[in-house]
C-alpha cells in the first residue's frame, strides 16, 4: 500500500471546516476549506511561490471533464498511452528548451496525465450512477487538445521558474501544501478534483 503524504492526507479531508498548514517559518496559517468559508488572508497567499504552479495544475485538471464529456457514450477509452506518449515528449523537449530537467518534467507530467483519468473514471462512474447528470452536448475533443496544450506549456514554465523552490526540502512541501488549500477554496473543488488535484502534485517537490 502506498504511504499517504501529509500533501495527500491533507486535500482528502474535503469534510473538514479549516486546516492549520505551517510555513517555512513554523508560524501557523489557517485556511479555510469550505466553499462558504472566509478566503485565505491576503498575506497568506504570497507566503506560497508554488501557487502558480498549482493553480495551472488545477487548471489543467478542469478540463479533464470536458475530455469526459467528449467521450462519454463513444468508444474512446480514457487510457491513450499514444496521446499521453506525445504529451510526456513535448514537455520533456520543452524543458529542455527552458534549462529545466526534462526527466523532472516527464514525472510532473505522468502525475498530470494520471490525475486527469482520476477525474474521466470518476465522472464516468457518476454518469453511469446518475443518467441524469451526463452531458447532453460533447464538446470538440481536439478544441478541448488546444486548450489542455495551452496550459500544459504554461505549466511546464511555471516550473522551469520554481525549480529552486521545489528543490528546497525544508519548505516546499509546506509551500505547495498552503497553494493547494488556497486553490482548492478559490475554485470550489469538490471531493474527485481534490483528490485528483493531490494526485497532480505528487512529485511537484521531488523525492
Amino acid at each position: 500500500m502506498r504511504t499517504t503524504t501529509p500533501l495527500r492526507r491533507a486535500l482528502i479531508t474535503v469534510t473538514a471546516t479549516a486546516a492549520v498548514v505551517l510555513t517555512a517559518t513554523g508560524s501557523a496559517v489557517a485556511v479555510p476549506l469550505s466553499g462558504t468559508a472566509a478566503a485565505p488572508h491576503a498575506t497568506a497567499r504570497s507566503l506560497s511561490a508554488l501557487h502558480p504552479v498549482v493553480e495551472l495544475a488545477a487548471e489543467r485538471l478542469a478540463t479533464a471533464d470536458l475530455v469526459a464529456a467528449a467521450k462519454w457514450g463513444t468508444d474512446s477509452p480514457i487510457d491513450d498511452p499514444a496521446r499521453e506518449q506525445q504529451v510526456l515528449d513535448n514537455v520533456a523537449a520543452q524543458a529542455q528548451q527552458l534549462g529545466a530537467d526534462p526527466d523532472e518534467i516527464r514525472v510532473i507530467f505522468r502525475d498530470q496525465i494520471e490525475a486527469n483519468k482520476i477525474v474521466q473514471r470518476g465522472l464516468f462512474q457518476r454518469w453511469s450512477d446518475h443518467p441524469d447528470e451526463a452531458p447532453t452536448t460533447k464538446p470538440d475533443l481536439s478544441v478541448v487538445r488546444q486548450e489542455i496544450n495551452r496550459v500544459t506549456g504554461a505549466l511546464v514554465e511555471a516550473l522551469a521558474t520554481t525549480a529552486d523552490d521545489r528543490g528546497a526540502a525544508a519548505t516546499c512541501r509546506p509551500e505547495l501544501l498552503l497553494a493547494a488549500l488556497q486553490v482548492r477554496h478559490e475554485d470550489h473543488l469538490d471531493a474527485l478534483h481534490t483528490r485528483a488535484l493531490a494526485r497532480a502534485l505528487r512529485s511537484v517537490c521531488g523525492s
